[in-house]
């Protein structure tokens, strides 16, 4: 009997495995996060004086972060704001608390104090004030509030942007969370209107115009 000669590409398969099987654990590899990479994360909330857990995102046609606007919130919470092009800012608040009819009220208020009224909405609740208003919610013993003027942005781009509103992943977190400062991750977050010296208060100097 005549023996078929192999055909290439069975000849050339035993070369290939190896490269196949590089290739796979190559891209494995890189879709997962690693200790370390969550440790600098976790230093990096720590910085601003705030937990992972807190840093929470959201989005909204138009608007997008403003990385200034990213810091602490009372002890442990956060807070961030998201602007659009037309003047419109959304604030986003998260901290340790709940809410229901009888604190909704007597919330920290995002403009002049003014009478408040409170309805539930969804999951949560909408608050109105003259001039303002918000969407509050809570979630594992965390008060969300998303917050804007009423004048600018309007009920239904509010109420999208806090249905929108979640923990951030650790790619958020990382796209969110301030670099270090140059004494690493560990050191205070640098804010470039703060003196080097005295009492700490912000820079607000006033220009030769006056």
């Amino acid at each position: 009997m005549r023996r078929r000669p192999l055909a290439p590409a069975l000849l050339a398969l035993p070369l290939l495995l190896p490269l196949l099987a590089a290739c796979g654990t190559r891209t494995a590899e890189a879709g997962v996060g690693t200790a370390q990479d969550r440790a600098e994360l976790e230093a990096r909330a720590a910085a601003l004086q705030t937990r992972p857990e807190h840093v929470y995102v959201t989005e909204a046609d138009g608007f997008r972060l403003a990385e200034q606007s990213v810091g602490v919130l009372g002890d442990d919470g956060f807070s961030a704001a998201y602007t659009s092009r037309d003047g419109g800012v959304l604030t986003l608040a998260v901290e340790r608390g709940g809410v229901d009819p009888a604190s909704c009220a007597d919330l920290p208020r995002t403009s002049a104090p003014a009478p408040a009224t409170c309805e539930k909405d969804g999951p949560g609740w909408y608050r109105a004030t003259d001039g303002a208003h918000a969407y509050v919610r809570v979630e594992d013993g965390l008060r969300i509030r998303v917050s804007a003027d009423a004048g600018s942005v309007d009920r239904a781009v509010l109420r999208g942007a806090a249905e929108r509103a979640h923990r951030a992943s650790d790619a958020e977190l990382d796209a969110v969370l301030p670099e270090p400062g140059p004494g690493g991750a560990e050191a205070p977050v640098e804010r470039g209107d703060l003196p080097p010296e005295g009492d700490g208060a912000p820079l607000d100097d006033v220009g030769v115009s006056g």
